[in-house]
């Protein structure tokens, strides 16, 4: 049976990368005869000049009959003066939100190749592999009641930060048993010294612990680990955390690799039959944009993600191993990697290393 997907390019740079990542896709589709049906449909600000709606109902029901979906980056200061509704970012927040994708993947991993465009010493930052599991649809980000009150004085604006038990529950499952396929070691990370969400995240964690023996637990403020991710990140294997903190994290991670341009992420739930959504950690950068010197691996290896998780691993593999050959056997690189390539030049040359 065909397995549909769906790419949603959205503003700013995500519509570059997302073009490279498709001719990569195009090319596997036809090596490894991958039964492959792609719709592309507009999102974000784009998608509300044209359509009034970050996030219209038609392309909400592709995604739901979709098998996975492909998302560039939304944004832009040409609609920073949208209602919260109508803004960009409510095309991300919508499908994450509606598709229940509530655990989000971000690998914080260096090509050795790339250390020397990292802040951090090469001693510090060698063989860095980290994968950080956010918590994607609760939290600060969608608790209620929130408001901005301009109506007395002063002034003044709120957010609810809140997690149930079965929230904290399903995502510390999907990093324990992270956890137990890598290197059996998961950092829980919250703010239990100031915040009663954090304390009782802590005790959910710990609770669940019992049932993985074989995962070693600790636990971190997160302040602290925004330190030591800097300061010593291989001590890390899993980390886990809410919306709010994971968000931060998550960004954090892949910056110490020198450029946060080529970190992928998946936003996935494991209990239920929906799609699954991959997208790179970068947003639409529109500062960069139109200037084709945005880096599309972000985007790639996204797509690689998406491939394996679909059950092409074969296909996945390839697009890695192209990646890691690109960046060791040749010059080309985009300006974030310290390289002149173009975003298209780059994106042709993993193209045809996955060629072969």
């Amino acid at each position: 049976m065909s397995k549909k997907i769906l790419i949603t390019p959205g503003d700013g740079i995500g519509q570059e990368v997302t073009s490279s990542a498709r001719e990569v896709l195009d090319f596997l589709i036809g090596e490894h005869e991958l039964d492959f049906d792609i719709t592309q449909m507009d999102v974000g600000g784009t998608s509300y000049d044209k359509n009034g709606s970050p996030l219209p109902k038609e392309v909400l029901d592709e995604a739901r009959r979709s098998d996975a979906i492909l998302f560039g980056a939304v944004g832009g200061p040409q609609w920073d003066d949208l209602g919260w509704d109508s803004r960009p970012e409510q095309a991300l927040l919508g499908l994450r939100k509606e598709l229940e994708l509530f655990a989000n993947l971000r690998p914080a991993f260096l090509f050795n190749e790339l250390a020397g465009a990292s802040p951090i010493k090469d001693e510090i930052i060698k063989d860095l592999d980290i994968l950080i599991v956010r918590e994607l649809t609760g939290g600060i980000y969608f608790g209620e009641p929130r408001a901005i009150v301009s109506d007395e004085s002063p002034p003044y604006a709120f957010n609810t930060m809140i997690y149930n038990e079965d929230e904290i529950k399903r995502i510390a499952k999907v990093a324990f048993e992270s956890a137990r396929k890598r290197g059996g070691k998961l950092c829980s990370v919250e703010k239990a010294n100031v915040l009663e969400v954090s304390k009782f995240w802590r005790s959910v964690v710990s609770d669940m612990a019992k049932d993985y023996p074989d995962v070693e637990l600790s636990h971190q403020l997160a302040d602290n680990t925004a330190m030591q991710l800097v300061m010593n990140p291989n001590q890390f294997d899993v980390i886990v955390s809410s919306n709010l903190f994971g968000d931060i994290l998550s960004d954090l991670g892949p910056a110490v690799t020198g450029t946060i341009a080529i970190a992928p992420g998946g936003n996935i739930n494991p209990e239920k039959n929906y799609p699954s959504m991959f997208e790179p950690v970068h947003g639409s950068a529109p500062d960069i944009h139109g200037q084709l010197i945005s880096n599309p691996i972000g985007e790639i290896w996204s797509a690689g993600m998406m491939l394996d998780h679909l059950g092409e691993s074969e296909a996945a593999s390839a697009i890695e191993t192209a990646i890691e050959t690109v960046l060791r056997d040749s010059d080309v690189k985009t300006p974030d990697m310290g390289g002149e390539a173009s975003t298209v030049e780059l994106g042709d040359a993993i193209a045809r290393a996955v060629a072969g």
